[in-house]
């Protein structure tokens, strides 16, 4: 099997791409490589350093599916410079999904977000609800997804709305709560929480890269979209979890971000998808590499800071 991944040498999709070559299929990459890349050589393996805006110069002959994981990703991010998130976050999903159709491209995965809900009431998230997103990267996700499920009748489609993600990846992130926050405790003994009350999903990286895998191998009978999050958790429970492991002071400041929901993933299950890991596995993980010396809290793993010196040189 040919499998593409936009964004293949993100956080996500690092770990994914790794996992797919497990199976032995042929896997091609496209990233801009903003945040490096942290993919080693391997002979399934072609990566392309291409912009996804630049459509042309991406070859889909004799790709079965592609995942595609490449955004301008987290709200600060995307507030950055909102023509750039829309247009890579839609105008490039648009013209990727076009040429997939018109490349015989048998499958579309998209890496949506759980944030596409906004703030919400319900005790239970589930995918019937409204969405009312609050922010540029929170619209441009409903959008594409949109744009997307326009063409579901040409390609068999998965929109996956991930929980807030957590664990460690070669290409880390520390601007997600449960990872951002551990990294507070081990430097500082201390974890500062804003709010605090507001409740949010999480998923473990690992098990959001086997729900990819997942609809790789079920997709055909399971077209639409799945929430994808297993533990609704408040930032304050979060901090508890941490502080048991990494002994530490919790200061709670005051916090102007409202979003609280929680995520119901039940149509996700349904599909036979069981999801193996969670906060506290992320929480030892990232423990673990901090004190053996492979990860250190470095600008280059806070997505701001990284696109913020790219726009603003």
């Amino acid at each position: 099997m040919n499998i593409m991944v936009t964004g293949g040498c993100g956080y996500v999709g690092t770990i994914l791409v790794n996992k797919i070559l497990t199976r032995k299929y042929n896997v091609t990459v496209v990233d801009t490589m903003w945040f490096g890349n942290y993919l080693e050589n391997h002979p399934n393996l072609l990566i392309i350093k291409e912009d996804i805006r630049n459509i042309d110069n991406i070859p889909m002959e004799g790709i079965d599916c592609i995942i595609h994981l490449a955004n301008i990703a987290n709200d600060p991010s995307g507030d950055l410079d909102s023509k750039l998130t829309w247009e890579v976050n839609v105008l490039a999903s648009k013209l990727l999904v076009e040429k997939a159709i018109d490349s015989g491209v048998k499958q579309f995965i998209y890496a949506s977000s759980g944030s596409v809900y906004g703030v919400k009431d319900e005790d239970q998230v589930t995918e019937e609800l409204s969405l009312i997103p609050i922010s540029d990267y929170n619209k441009t996700k409903m959008i594409s997804e949109r744009v997307f499920l326009s063409y579901s009748d040409k390609i068999n489609l998965q929109c996956i709305r991930p929980a807030t993600v957590c664990g460690y990846s070669p290409r880390m992130r520390l601007d997600l709560s449960v990872n951002m926050l551990t990294m507070q405790a081990l430097r500082n003994k201390r974890i500062t929480v804003f709010g605090g009350n507001q409740t949010r999903p999480n998923i473990h990286i690992a098990d959001l890269v086997n729900i990819y895998l997942h609809f790789i191998d079920h997709g055909k009978d399971n077209p639409g979209i799945f929430n994808a999050g297993f533990e609704n958790l408040s930032i304050l429970e979060i901090a508890n979890i941490i502080s048991n492991k990494i002994p530490s002071e919790i200061i709670v400041t005051e916090s102007n971000d409202p979003r609280s929901y929680r995520l119901n993933s039940d149509r996700l299950l349904n599909t036979g998808f069981q999801p193996q890991f969670g906060v506290s596995i992320a929480i030892e993980e990232i423990i673990e590499v901090f004190e053996s010396g492979l990860l250190k809290d470095e600008d280059k793993y806070y997505n701001i800071k990284t696109m913020n010196n790219l726009i603003n040189p």
